[in-house]
């Protein structure tokens, strides 16, 4: 169970500092949840094959697990700014 939880959080994690990433670049910030989906994705389907225990068993599952992982990522530092955590 513990190892799922933590498969699941590390797809988030990865997926926001894959979009800090993107951010110092000059893509439009408009395709970050975009960017962040696709990474959440793929890291499903890492974590399907390489993580005992991870919440799916099939690679459609794994992978979208992981694209909600990945946008989870995008809606909390949403939420951030949205209560004044960053400053313009």
């Amino acid at each position: 169970m513990e190892t799922s939880i933590i498969s699941v959080a590390g797809i988030t994690v990865i997926s926001y500092l894959v979009a800090q990433g993107i951010k110092a670049t000059k893509l439009d910030s408009k395709w970050l949840p975009v960017i962040c989906g696709a990474c959440g994705a793929a890291l499903g389907l890492v974590g399907m094959v390489a993580t005992p225990g991870f919440p799916a068993g099939d690679p459609v599952s794994a992978a979208a697990v992981g694209i909600v992982s990945g946008l989870a990522a995008t809606g909390s530092h949403e939420i951030y700014k949205q209560l004044g955590g960053e400053r313009k």
